[in-house]
């Protein structure tokens, strides 16, 4: 869900995982991760388009359920996404992306072989969207990268993401809504 006060954009989520792909304890890689999940949370942007100027954050908190076929549950994490970005012309963007990822809860189960394992990591880099119009659609393409510090428990390095979306485009001011904006700026 979400709300839009101006400027000011604030949403709720929650989203699950469940297990899907092929699985199995024994193979080096799999599809699927072998177990579902739940998680939710919250967010807010700051969004000025007369300035280009957006700010966006979401905090959020998955929980884990357990592996049947290892008997392994990860604990519960603590994740926070932020971004900052400012839009060059109304098609492109550019700024800093982050993250912060702490597991706040122990793995445990009788798969567990490792005792309290809590993973944790930051993540800081640059960004680039692109706004592509395509008619009565439009799609949103971002670039982003990650340099990861501060890992605890977990490999760390570089990530990229590489995301697209296609939704409807916005609608277009009528020829009244243009007219009476204009009138109203002269007066």
């Amino acid at each position: 869900m979400r709300w839009n006060f101006g400027v000011h954009n604030f949403l709720a989520y929650a989203t699950g995982d469940i297990p899907v792909g092929s699985y199995d304890s024994t193979r080096l890689a799999n599809i699927g991760i072998g177990h579902g999940a739940f998680d939710a949370g919250g967010g807010y942007t700051y969004f000025n388009p007369e300035k280009g100027h957006e700010l966006s954050a979401v905090l959020g908190l998955t929980y884990n359920f357990k592996n049947p076929s290892t008997q392994y549950q990860n604990g519960v994490d603590l994740h926070l996404d932020w971004g900052a970005s400012q839009f060059l012309s109304k098609n492109v963007q550019v700024g800093a992306v982050g993250y912060f990822y702490k597991q706040i809860g122990c793995d445990h189960g009788t798969g567990d072989r490792v005792g309290c394992f809590q993973s944790q990591v930051i993540g800081i880099g640059p960004q680039i969207g692109f706004v592509i119009p395509l008619g009565d659609t439009q799609a949103y393409l971002n670039l982003k990268g990650y340099k990861e510090f501060d890992a605890k428990d977990r490999p760390h390095g570089w990530n990229a993401w590489v995301t697209l979306v296609i939704s409807s485009a916005p609608p277009q001011p009528t020829a009244q809504a243009t007219m009476s904006k204009t009138l109203h700026a002269r007066y």
